[in-house]
């Protein structure tokens, strides 16, 4: 029989060799750069890490960090300012520096401590109680200081219980993590679609040059015009008129919600900045802000939401149903016969993106696109057969990326009920595996 969970003094483990806690590197501006691995902050960690606009610290100069610099295994935790967000180091993360926004815990013994297991641990109600006596105690942001986070208590089960906790839930994550990769797939394919018919114009391309249009039957190349005519953005598909976007897509479409009424509502901070599908919405008494429908496209219009690229395509309500949000969201919504999902396609196109951007107003910082101002930009107007046979192909991907983030919210949340179980010995490891045998 394996022995009861014991807690220790996370100094009392960091003095036996089987754990350290770290900050990051205090690096001046003008040791960044452009090249190098990332130098990682707050805004970068989030439930995995995103890395994609981070700064860069050059590799030649890794030797000032020293341990400040991510392992496999390393448990993540932003503790000052937005305190609370974990990520997990895999073995393909790509290497990093920590900034000081940011400490890692790390097992240097795994027969102690299974690494995992201390990422699933961070997540529960005790440290969560431990990190929230303390983070407020200045008058300043937040802040968990390492002096705080090594003398909290840790509870450690059995190392083979803890491996067994840690297959547990990781089969959850991974699910969660297949889904997300297969949903930017299916969006990668939507938008090299979109691309390929409508901005490059690749069908018309081919059959003007007499061949056939690469990865498209006879019957879909023949829905595309076989030649281009000049036009005031330059050379376009013959019958495809050049419109404002107005003028095919409408813009903040009007939605009737009594203010009062108690609604779905999704704010800006889980507003997706990839893929369309949000992850969490509320129910809320209506106010003030943008009325919306599935089939609707929304698009942050503020500064820094729209750099950042905080976009959705609406497919989680009922039908009919009218749900609300932040008076920062821009609605759009394809005429006929366009189908919804070109109006959210064109959201994340990064010419309509840069226009947006370019055409923002307002003091520095508060910066936002005027809805009106959407009537400059001019697009190509597809013809009907084409654009109905975009919704045909298109629309099922998304259909199916919404049914893998609907199973990844289902998993999420066995998971977080199992975890606090689980850590606590409520729920046993057989029983548990029961449940997860059921669900994944």
């Amino acid at each position: 029989m394996q022995p009861e969970a014991k807690t220790y003094i996370t100094s009392d483990l960091i003095a036996a060799g089987h754990l350290a806690i770290g900050d990051g590197y205090r690096a001046k501006n003008a040791e960044l750069s452009l090249t190098g691995i990332p130098f990682a902050r707050a805004g970068d960690i989030d439930k995995g890490f995103h890395f994609e606009d981070a700064d860069r610290f050059p590799e030649e100069d890794l030797r000032k960090v020293g341990e400040k610099i991510s392992r496999p295994g390393d448990v993540v935790f932003t503790s000052k300012g937005t305190v609370g967000r974990f990520a997990f180091v895999r073995e393909d993360t790509p290497r990093f520096v920590f900034s000081p926004q940011l400490c890692y815990w790390r097992s240097l013994n795994s027969n102690v401590i299974d690494p995992k297991y201390l990422y699933y641990w961070m997540n529960s109600r005790e440290f969560w109680v431990q990190a929230s006596a303390v983070k407020g105690q200045t008058d300043m942001a937040d802040y968990v200081s390492l002096t705080d986070q090594r003398r909290m208590r840790i509870t450690l089960r059995h190392i083979e219980e803890q491996r067994a906790i840690t297959r547990i839930l990781g089969a959850l994550d991974d699910k969660i993590d297949i889904n997300r990769q297969m949903n930017h797939t299916l969006e990668a394919m939507a938008q090299a679609i979109f691309k390929s018919w409508f901005v490059d114009f690749d069908p018309v391309t081919a059959k003007a040059d007499s061949r056939q249009p690469y990865g498209m039957n006879a019957e879909i190349a023949a829905l595309f015009p076989s030649r281009f005519v000049e036009s005031e953005l330059g050379a376009v598909p013959e019958g495809w008129p050049v419109k404002t976007l107005p003028e095919i897509i409408e813009v903040n479409p009007k939605r009737e919600l009594a203010n009062g009424t108690s609604a779905q509502y999704l704010e800006m901070a889980n507003m997706p900045t990839k893929g369309h599908t949000p992850n969490t919405w509320t129910i809320r008494s209506a106010g003030s802000g943008m009325r919306f429908m599935n089939g609707d496209t929304l698009m942050a219009r503020i500064t820094p939401c729209l750099e950042n690229g905080k976009t959705a395509y609406v497919d989680f309500l009922a039908d009919g149903e009218i749900a609300w949000g932040s008076t920062e969201y821009i609605v759009l919504r394809p005429k006929e016969p366009l189908p919804p999902v070109y109006g959210y396609c064109v959201a994340r196109w990064d010419d309509f993106r840069d226009f947006s951007i370019a055409a923002m107003t307002g003091s520095s910082g508060r910066q936002r696109v005027p809805a009106s101002n959407l009537k400059f930009f001019k697009m190509v107007m597809p013809g009907e057969r084409v654009a109905r046979k975009f919704g045909e192909l298109v629309t099922p991907l998304f259909e199916k990326a919404r049914a893998n983030t609907n199973e990844s919210i289902t998993l999420a949340k066995l998971r977080d009920l199992l975890l606090p179980k689980l850590l606590s010995g409520e729920i046993r490891v057989n029983q548990a595996e029961k449940l997860v045998e059921e669900v994944a």
